[in-house]
């Protein structure tokens, strides 16, 4: 069913709900529909304000796991990167998004419209604020942007990064979303991503993942003699921060994807997705610890915090049908996944900062294709065509993206301006000047 579809249902459901009252008097049923109104709109809102508040994660971990002479880059590129998506977005992608009955290309391609918002004599008061689904959908749009920011650091230039989020949160995200939230082809396929571990995560894990093999890795990643050098973050605590941060915007991410809380059982629900999805981040957070001690014989304080958001990712496809034991599971195979391809990719050098690839496009597949481990309405032959589709889609359209940019505009940094750090590059200016070569003491 598209996104639409359900809130109706759902809808109706929730005033059925709040009961005997729509049979005693009219004035009793506009009441019983303002209250499920009110109740809709507070989950997108608070929902919506939840995710919004993951940007502060993803510059936090960001901050955290890049080097000190690129902290100040990496905070910029994420208040900008969440600035763009919310002006495209609004300037085209929602309703290239969600069209209605306004598709170009039934099922395939939107419509091209900027959003406008209806006051509240213009409003269908039965389901939701117009303005609150906006937000909540619009916040989505800017974490398929963060997730590529991360994989690219210390080495993009700002301005062409910033060309990219325009063209990936303006088209590349809303055309793909579209097939199956927007009742597109994919929808009518039946293939099942409740709050987007394919739509959002995969989608900026694909993203990243031609942006970082078209940029190449950092100077000195790779030695000429295969070996790998290890190049730590500027501060830990600050990337924990963000993965807590993170971890509690999943909450909204997640939960308020059910779309409704106007009745008893949207209620119910929202509470088992809440519970299901800190489960599943617990285990891929627990699972990567273990596994570090045993292959390491050292624990390993990166791979649990992306290990926990892989668990997040894991179950976003599906976190209402799975019970806690099945969650759990679902978030240990995402840790899993974590601790054997952030490994892998440097094997084949590809050079990810956070392990952005592994968290969000390989846990985001897995937790697709797990859905009809648990919802018996999904196919894992739908599941599969979503994936490959959406993951096509992404990787092609940005890989025409990325290569025009680097033809026209340039992608990559000197080798001098690398050394130097993007701070004093590009800024001309540092997260931590007191600790900066050639500082002084006043």
């Amino acid at each position: 069913m598209t996104r639409t579809l359900i809130r109706k249902s759902l809808s109706i459901a929730g005033l059925a709900a709040l009961g005997g009252v729509l049979l005693v008097s009219p004035a009793a049923a506009e009441v019983s529909e303002e209250v499920t109104y009110v109740f809709n709109t507070t989950l997108f809102l608070i929902g919506g304000f939840l995710v919004m508040w993951m940007a502060a994660g993803f510059a936090m971990l960001e901050a955290g796991l890049v080097r000190t002479k690129n902290v100040a880059m990496q905070s910029l590129k994420n208040i900008t990167l969440y600035s763009i998506a919310c002006l495209t977005y609004m300037l085209i992608g929602y309703n290239l998004m969600y069209p209605g009955d306004a598709w170009m290309s039934q099922g395939w391609l939107g419509a091209f419209s900027v959003t406008s918002l209806p006051g509240h004599e213009g409003e269908d008061i039965t389901y939701a604020s117009v303005g609150s689904d906006f937000f909540f959908q619009l916040v989505f749009c800017a974490t398929t942007a963060s997730i590529v920011s991360g994989t690219l650091a210390e080495r993009i230039k700002l301005w062409p990064f910033l060309a990219f989020t325009v063209l990936l949160t303006a088209f590349i995200y809303p055309i793909q979303g579209s097939w199956k939230w927007g009742g597109g082809w994919l929808d009518a396929l039946g293939f099942n991503d409740f709050a987007g571990s394919t739509i959002v995560h995969s989608a900026g894990g694909w993203a990243a993942l031609i942006g970082a093999v078209i940029l190449g890795a950092r100077k000195g990643k790779y030695g000429a003699d295969g070996r790998i050098h290890p190049m730590p973050g500027s501060n830990l605590t600050l990337a924990t921060l963000g993965t807590f941060i993170l971890w509690l915007g999943w909450f909204g991410f997640n939960g308020a994807s059910q779309l409704a809380l106007g009745s008893l059982g949207d209620a119910s629900d929202v509470a088992r997705i809440f519970a299901n999805t800190n489960t599943a981040a617990a285990g891929g957070a627990i699972t990567a610890l273990i596994l570090t001690q045993v292959i390491y014989k050292k624990a390993d304080l990166t791979m649990v915090l992306n290990g926990a958001l892989a668990g997040l990712v894991s179950i976003t496809a599906e976190p209402l049908t799975p019970t806690l034991v099945e969650s759990m599971m679902i978030g240990a195979v995402g840790g899993v996944i974590v601790v054997f391809v952030v490994p892998l990719l440097d094997k084949i050098r590809i050079d990810d900062v956070v392990g952005a690839i592994p968290v969000h496009l390989c846990a985001g597949i897995w937790g697709t294709l797990a859905v009809p481990l648990t919802n018996g309405d999904a196919s894992f032959s739908a599941q599969i065509i979503g994936i490959l589709a959406i993951g096509i889609f992404v990787s092609v359209a940005s890989a025409i993206f990325w290569l025009l940019i680097k033809t026209f505009i340039g992608l990559r940094v000197s080798e001098e301006e690398e050394d130097m750090g993007l701070d004093k590059a590009e800024l001309g200016m540092e997260a931590y000047p007191e600790f900066g070569r050639g500082s002084q003491t006043f």
